[in-house]
C-alpha cells in the first residue's frame, strides 16, 4: 500500500545561515543513529514519509517551522550528515533541490552498483522515483511546480520520496510524501496524512472518482490515432474564448451542449489552453498511439505524457464520453495535528502526543549535555503554544 501525504507552506526567500546548517548536520547525525540504533533503517524510511513527524524533526533541528525551506534544507542536512557512511545507517538519500534533483535516477543507479544489488530492482527504484515526481506533477493539478525531489531508501527495499512544488501566484509551497512497503497502484491513491494551509482548484486524477477517466484514458490511446484526433478535433472546433457548444450525433439521438464555460470547461485546466493546434502534443499523442500502453499508469510512465497530455485526454472523456474526473483538491486540512482554534479541526491530542513522546525519546539518547537536551524538548513542546 502507497501512502502519501501534502503540507503546505509560504514560500522562503531567505537563507540557511552556514553556522545553523552545520548545525543541523551534526544533530541530525545523532538523532538518524539513534533512530537507526533504536528501530532501523526502514523505521526511519517510514518516518520520513510522515509529513507530521518530517514537520517536527525539521523544528526539533531549529529550523521555521512554517516555512517552505524547511523541506529542501532538512533534506540537504540529512544527506550530508549521513555522507560517507550511508551503508552503516542503511538507508540512502538521493536527489534534493533544483538541478540536483535532476539527478536522483543518477545516484540511485549508482548506489545500485555499489551495493551490488539486482538490476531489476534498482531499475525498479528509478521507475518508482520517476512516477512519484510525474503523478504529483501531472495528475495531481493543483498549480505547484515540482522543484525539489529526495528518494530515500533501505537496504532492504523500503522506500519513500518527499518533494515539493511552487506556486508563485499565490506564495506558497506544497510538500508531496509517499511511502511505500506493499505496492498496489502508483495512480489510483488517494492522499492520506494530507495537510495544507490553502485549497487549490484542482485536476486530480489519483482520486478514486478518477478512475472511469483513467480507464477511458487508456481506451483511448490503445485504438487508433487518427480517431483519437477526431475528438480532438471536435473540442477545436467548438470552442471559443466566449463560449463552448458542442453537438454530438449518436443513431437517432442528437445531444446538444451550450454554454459549458460556466459549468464544467470553468474547472478544467485545459480551456485556457484554447485547444489550438499544437504539433508537439499531436506528436506525443501519436507517439503514446503507437505504444498502445495496456492501462493508464503505463500511460503516464511513457517518455514526453506530461501535464498538457493527460489534461487533454481527460477532457475528451468528460466532455464527449462522460467520464467527469475529481476536481477536489487532495489536500484535506491545515495543519499536521490541528489548530488550536479548531480551524479547520481540532488538535489531534495522541497523533501530536506520539509524536513528541517519539522525539522525547530519541533527545533522551542523545549524546549531548543536559542544557541543549532541555532546549530541545522546550522547542518541540512550543509547536502548539
Amino acid at each position: 500500500m502507497i501512502q502519501r501525504g501534502i503540507a503546505t507552506f509560504g514560500l522562503d526567500y531567505g537563507k540557511c545561515p552556514p553556522w545553523l546548517f552545520e548545525r543541523m548536520v551534526k544533530l541530525g547525525r545523532q538523532i538518524l543513529a539513534v533512530i537507526n540504533e533504536e528501530y532501523g533503517p526502514d523505521e526511519f524510511i517510514k518516518r520520513i514519509a510522515d509529513p507530521a513527524w518530517f514537520q517536527s524533526l525539521g523544528t526539533v533541528l531549529a529550523f521555521d517551522w512554517n516555512a517552505s525551506g524547511l523541506t529542501t534544507i532538512l533534506t540537504a542536512a540529512l544527506k550530508e550528515a549521513i555522507r560517507g557512511d550511508e551503508r552503516n545507517f542503511g538507508f540512502f538519500i538521493c536527489g534534493g533541490k533544483g538541478k540536483t534533483s535532476l539527478k536522483t535516477p543518477d545516484e540511485i543507479q549508482n548506489w545500485g552498483e555499489i551495493l551490488s544489488l539486482p538490476e531489476p530492482q534498482t531499475n525498479n527504484l528509478v521507475y518508482n522515483s520517476k512516477m512519484a515526481a510525474k503523478v504529483d506533477s501531472s495528475l495531481v493539478q493543483d498549480g505547484f511546480q515540482i522543484y525539489h525531489h529526495a528518494f530515500f531508501f533501505s537496504k532492504n527495499g523500503a522506500w519513500a520520496v518527499v518533494q515539493q512544488g511552487m506556486n508563485a501566484v499565490n506564495q506558497s509551497a506544497r510538500r508531496y510524501h509517499w511511502y511505500s512497503k506493499n505496492i498496489t497502484d502508483l495512480v489510483v491513491e488517494p492522499h492520506s496524512g494530507i495537510s495544507s494551509q490553502t485549497l487549490a482548484k484542482t485536476l486530480n486524477l489519483t482520486a478514486k472518482e478518477s478512475k472511469p477517466t483513467q480507464e477511458l484514458s487508456a481506451q483511448l490511446v490503445s485504438g487508433n490515432y487518427s480517431s483519437l484526433m477526431k475528438d480532438i478535433q471536435i473540442l477545436r472546433k467548438h470552442y471559443s474564448e466566449f463560449s463552448q457548444s458542442l453537438k454530438l450525433r449518436q443513431n437517432q439521438q442528437t445531444l446538444t451542449l451550450l454554454n459549458l464555460e460556466n459549468r464544467e470547461f470553468k474547472w478544467h485546466p485545459v480551456v485556457t489552453e484554447n485547444f489550438s493546434k499544437s504539433k508537439y502534443l499531436e506528436k506525443i499523442l501519436y507517439k503514446v498511439c503507437d505504444a498502445k500502453p495496456e492501462n493508464y499508469e503505463r500511460l503516464v510512465s511513457l517518455e514526453g505524457v506530461g501535464p498538457k497530455t493527460v489534461r487533454a485526454l481527460s477532457l475528451v472523456s468528460e466532455v464527449i464520453y462522460g467520464a467527469k474526473p475529481s476536481y477536489q483538491d487532495p489536500a484535506r486540512y491545515s495543519f499536521a495535528h490541528g489548530g488550536k482554534d479548531a480551524t479547520p479541526y481540532p488538535i489531534d491530542r495522541p497523533t501530536y502526543d506520539s509524536t513528541i513522546s517519539f522525539f522525547q525519546k530519541i533527545i533522551d539518547k542523545l549524546k549531548i549535555p543536559l542544557s541543549e537536551k532541555r532546549k530541545l524538548e522546550n522547542r518541540l513542546v512550543g509547536m502548539v503554544d
